[in-house]
């Protein structure tokens, strides 16, 4: 069993940059590829960036790829999402997740693991 607590969230202007953190709780962390979604219309929730076990890789949606970084910290058992030159279509709730797999996936459907989500909002 994994929980995840997300935080960070805010309001900023359009430009602007936040930095999201989700914690994890359990000692299996790094067994976990982790990901960062956020609901989109007419979807549950789209991609947005995610992360392998141990760091090595990362994937980014083309709307938030050269903006946004995912990165990991297996000891604090967290991972970060870097956002700079946000946008107001970036507005949304942020959600991180947990996939027990070597590669994460870009589909929600297969994630183990759901954090509550943060609320972030850029305005323009």
């Amino acid at each position: 069993q994994v929980q995840l607590v997300e935080s960070g969230g805010g309001l900023v202007q359009a430009g602007g940059s936040l930095r999201l953190s989700c914690a994890a709780s359990g000692r299996t962390f790094n067994s976990y590829s982790m990901g960062w979604f956020r609901p989109a219309p007419g979807k549950d929730r789209e991609f947005v960036a995610a992360i392998t076990r141990n760091g090595d890789s990362t994937y980014y949606a083309d709307s938030v790829k050269g903006r946004f970084t995912i990165s990991r910290d297996n000891a604090k058992n967290t991972v970060y999402l870097q956002m700079n030159s946000l946008k107001p279509e970036d507005t949304a709730v942020y959600y991180c997740a947990a996939q027990n797999a070597l590669l994460p996936s870009r589909a929600p459907v297969v994630y183990n693991y759901w954090g509550q989500g943060t609320q972030v909002t850029v305005s323009s």
